[in-house]
């Protein structure tokens, strides 16, 4: 008889014994995080965060620093965070401006009411579509919601139902499901679950070439024992 697969909450245990609580390495303002955001290209946690730690030291992010600071400036404060950095540059005055003309440069007291609006508002700045106006809401303390990882959505699918899909919105929405059902719906559970997937995504995870040798929640993943029997099928 087949071995009945674990939780959602019993394979995040497991994942933070082995990583230890997770702590997010980003801005969790709201304006702080789509400065952030914009410091690195392509935008990774490493890469921002060397381009964050350039503008701070160079420039600040205050709305005032930045609206003020000359392109050539802002722009050699960002190139160490990679590629692109003169069209960084725009797109990070584009955001203090917005934030100061349209919302008193306070943009966390604009995300409030229905969320559908409060999506629409975050998803008009540069570069952020569902999964960054999510994250931001959920890391902000704005609302709970099933946030998902977007460089690593496959990591709770595989867990759970095996193989993610080929289409990645289908891979998103199903791991947001698997979230919304298993964990509940409040701050502190799912800013864990975010974290834990995001890391264990990134170490172990991987999209292509997962390291499922050291993987700790391996006897429990359904994509392993698949490829376990794939392997051991007959030809």
């Amino acid at each position: 008889m087949p071995k009945a697969p674990q939780s959602v909450t019993a394979l995040l245990d497991q994942l933070e014994a082995f990583y230890g609580p997770q702590q997010p390495g980003w801005p969790t303002d709201p304006y702080l995080f789509l400065i952030w955001w914009h410091c690195g290209y392509p935008a990774s946690d490493a890469s921002c965060q060397k381009g964050w730690e350039s503008l701070n030291r160079q420039i600040g992010t205050g709305l005032a620093q930045l609206l003020s600071a000359p392109m050539p400036k802002l722009s050699a404060a960002l190139k160490p965070g990679g590629m692109v950095p003169e069209l960084r540059a725009m797109r990070v005055k584009e955001i203090a401006a917005r934030v100061k003309d349209e919302f008193g440069g306070d943009l966390r007291a604009a995300l409030s009411g229905p969320l559908a609006k409060v999506r629409k508002l975050l998803k008009a700045f540069p570069n952020i579509a569902d999964p960054g106006a999510d994250r931001i809401l959920l890391f902000a303390g704005t609302a709970p919601l099933a946030a998902v990882p977007s460089n690593c959505p496959h990591v709770l699918v595989r867990l759970m139902h095996g193989q993610e899909h080929e289409n990645y919105g289908r891979t998103y929405r199903e791991a947001q499901q698997l979230i919304e059902e298993n964990i509940p719906a409040t701050l502190d559970a799912r800013t864990r679950a975010y974290l834990l997937l995001k890391r264990h995504g990134q170490d172990v995870c991987k999209r292509t070439k997962p390291k499922c040798d050291k993987c700790i929640v391996s006897s429990a993943c359904a994509y392993f024992a698949g490829n376990r029997r794939g392997r051991s099928a007959p030809a």
